[in-house]
């Protein structure tokens, strides 16, 4: 490619009269290019922010790993020996019991919540913790010490407490159904079980499905309120990364074998993360189209590039220009038109998305998304594919207009009117 081919190139995208500026057709080209690329950063963006986000906020509160066990009850009987199985596999960085349970929770009064009861060991020195909850303190913690020992402590959402209109040290009474039923003759139905309880703690994650609907208590005390007896629910794993837990959480079932289950954070809320990827390729497939549509302004600013400048490509011919030579011409301003359109495209992208993450623009009803605002991850991998994916569309859409122009005969294109 010569100097010459590039020269006449840039004067073809520049407007008439000499003037130094780009011609409006070939403005609006780049326009179109601009406008695919950065919409689809700021989404594919926005798709992975949704995925980290809610990842992260789950994993507070969820093990990478949790093993269960099949039968009636679904609870745990011989548990400690399974525990020093489990803490003896290579990729266990802690493990823990613990115990889940469905309870209406009130301050005494008519007004009642659905809650679901966490019941964990207390926090030890020697051993870390399995999932990042007690990190989430707002007021209080998560010893669960009560000054008087009189009664069991609590700790409990923000969100609930605000329903509840709770505050640390408030007296909150539990009620749920038992484990194992109990029938009652007399009242003709099953008696359930109702203890009181000291808030000691109010945490706040920033995910709503935790902050409303979420209590923990000692693994002595949700035992006692679910009515297992010595019994758990199972027993929850940490591991040195959570993109292991599966192949950890495939090693404990080889390990454990009948009748116990494992279960890894990914299969935990599989339905959730399907939903967001497949919303990212539909998003991706969607937004590429706008992309295409610019393509075929190259393709029109070519072509209008072609049919205006044919007395001049047939001087060109005349001359002594090669065909190939005329379609390298339109060939590199195609190929400018998409490149600068791309670049432009990805740094107005970038820039869309460092200013929703700087100054959270976009407010979300934590109700309805889990989370308070619109989250963005760049992903690296993601802008340079949308760059090679808009330049090889933009080269792509070249090659016809380029065609046209070097098919041109000389006589005919000067008689052109």
């Amino acid at each position: 490619m010569t100097r010459l081919e590039i020269a006449i190139a840039w004067r073809y995208l520049r407007s008439r009269r000499g003037s130094k500026l780009l011609s409006l057709i070939s403005v609006i080209a780049m326009g179109g290019v601009v406008v695919g690329v950065s919409a689809l950063i700021l989404v594919l963006g926005v798709m992975n922010g949704l995925q980290k986000d809610l990842r992260d906020k789950i994993l507070i509160g969820s093990p990478d790993l949790r093993v269960l066990t099949v039968g009636d009850d679904m609870t745990m009987i011989d548990w400690p020996a399974a525990l020093t199985k489990v803490r003896a596999q290579p990729g266990v960085v802690s493990a823990q019991p613990f115990v889940l349970k469905d309870a209406l929770i009130t301050k005494g009064n008519d007004y009642a919540e659905p809650v679901k009861v966490v019941g964990m060991p207390a926090a030890s020195s020697g051993t870390p913790d399995v999932t990042q909850i007690r990190q989430y303190a707002r007021s209080g913690d998560f010893t669960f010490r009560v000054p008087n020992d009189s009664m069991r402590g609590i700790v409990i959402g923000q969100r609930l407490a605000e329903r509840l209109n709770a505050y640390v040290g408030q007296q909150l009474v539990l009620a749920t159904v038992p484990g194992r039923l109990q029938m009652s003759s007399a009242l003709g139905g099953f008696i359930p079980v109702i203890r009181k309880y000291i808030v000691t703690g109010v945490f706040e994650t920033g995910m709503y499905e935790y902050d409303s609907g979420y209590a923990y208590m000692e693994l002595a005390a949700a035992q006692d309120l679910a009515g297992f007896g010595a019994r758990v629910t199972g027993i929850d794993v940490r591991t040195p990364d959570r993109w292991l837990a599966p192949s950890v959480a495939e090693r404990l079932q080889t390990v454990l074998g009948f009748p116990y289950r494992t279960i890894d954070w990914q299969e935990q809320n599989r339905s959730l993360f399907s939903a967001l990827k497949l919303e990212k390729l539909a998003m991706g497939v969607i937004l590429l189209l706008i992309v295409l549509v610019a393509a075929f302004n190259i393709v029109s600013t070519l072509t209008m590039v072609v049919t205006d400048k044919t007395r001049e490509i047939g001087i060109l011919k005349a001359m002594g220009m090669p065909s190939a030579s005329i379609r390298r011409i339109f060939l590199v301003q195609g190929a400018a038109i998409g490149l600068v359109g791309t670049v432009l495209g990805v740094l107005l992208g970038l820039a869309g998305a460092f200013a929703l993450t700087r100054f959270k623009l976009i407010a979300l009803d934590p109700q309805v998304y889990f989370i308070d605002r619109l989250p963005i991850e760049i992903a690296v991998s993601d802008v340079f594919w949308i760059m090679v994916a808009s330049l090889v569309i933009a080269m792509l859409a070249t090659l016809w207009p380029a065609r046209q122009a070097s098919r041109l005969f000389p006589v005919e294109a000067i008689r052109h009117e």
